[in-house]
């Protein structure tokens, strides 16, 4: 008997909804399977045909993730305004700071870090080199040393209570790529 697509899609994404309500609660190690599917309002059996175990559900969030933080169209991450596109990565950041926030804070996945620069590294260089940046050390440090700085500014953002708006914020990140760091730090 063939199952429907619909009913499929579905009960994944209650597992994934009960999943996550425990992850924003607990460490990983600390969820069972068996929690996940109470509270999702199923049995093993029918967590096992979705994925092998707890690390799984989040294995699969974050790739999924990633897979959207990579959706955006290279043409609309290039803009001769902004070589290295700080608008747009933080509007793509903000559009999926629900997982963000956790996935990046203390408790989430010290790995997932490395995983996103990791998946936006090549896609930022491809738009540097074509307005002539040099494919060298010099670049790929420059890259780590940006999207370090960047994970870590929005990583802050999320923990804050009360965040300045997208546009403060992408106002002074574009300020310290354009001036550097120890002019802003200097000139308070």
């Amino acid at each position: 008997m063939k199952k429907n697509p619909a009913i499929t899609a579905q009960t994944k994404q209650n597992l994934n909804q009960a999943f996550w309500e425990l992850y924003c609660m607990k460490r990983i190690d600390k969820i069972t399977i068996k929690e996940i599917t109470m509270r999702a309002g199923y049995n093993r059996s029918t967590f096992y045909e979705y994925f092998s175990d707890v690390y799984d559900v989040l294995e699969q969030l974050e790739e999924r993730l990633i897979a959207n933080l990579q959706e955006l169209p290279v043409q609309q991450l290039s803009s001769q305004k902004d070589p290295f596109p700080l608008e747009a990565l933080v509007s793509m950041f903000s559009h999926h700071s629900k997982y963000l926030v956790v996935l990046l804070g203390d408790q989430g996945d010290p790995a997932f870090q490395g995983k996103i620069k990791a998946s936006m590294k090549p896609m930022i260089k491809e738009i540097l080199i074509a307005q002539g940046a040099r494919d060298d050390f010099e670049l790929e440090y420059t890259l780590e040393y940006a999207l370090s700085a960047m994970i870590g500014v929005l990583r802050y953002w999320f923990s804050q209570e009360e965040p300045p708006s997208i546009e403060k914020l992408v106002e002074l990140l574009t300020e310290l790529s354009d001036e550097g760091i120890m002019k802003k730090l200097i000139g308070m």
